[in-house]
């Protein structure tokens, strides 16, 4: 059975399950979205490793927290909660970054 349907059989307001309805949109926006992220990420983790780059660029890293902090700030949204996001998401491409490496030598 849907669950907005399980939901409503409990007698939860409309407007509560209408903006659970967004909520669900937005998580699978954002899913496809870390997922179109990781496929471009995981290229330049193959062009990295075959230039014997390495899998961390330091500088790349605080241009990048230093834009998502202003991005977060415009958008209203809490610039440390932003860069602690942006902090996992690096960990996990640079560890993308290291097996490229590990696998083209």
């Amino acid at each position: 059975m849907d669950e907005t349907m399980t939901e409503a059989a409990k007698g939860l307001p409309a407007e509560l399950l209408r903006l659970r309805a967004s909520i669900n949109n937005i998580d699978a926006a954002v899913i496809y979205m870390l997922s179109e992220r990781f496929k471009i990420t995981k290229e330049v983790g193959r062009l990295k490793a075959a230039h014997a780059l390495p899998p961390a660029d330091l500088e790349r890293e605080k241009e990048q927290i230093a834009r998502l902090r202003r991005l977060a700030a415009e958008a209203e949204l809490d610039p440390d909660f932003a860069e602690k996001f942006l902090a996992f998401v690096i960990k996990e491409v640079i560890h993308h970054h290291i097996n490229a490496a590990s696998t083209t030598r």
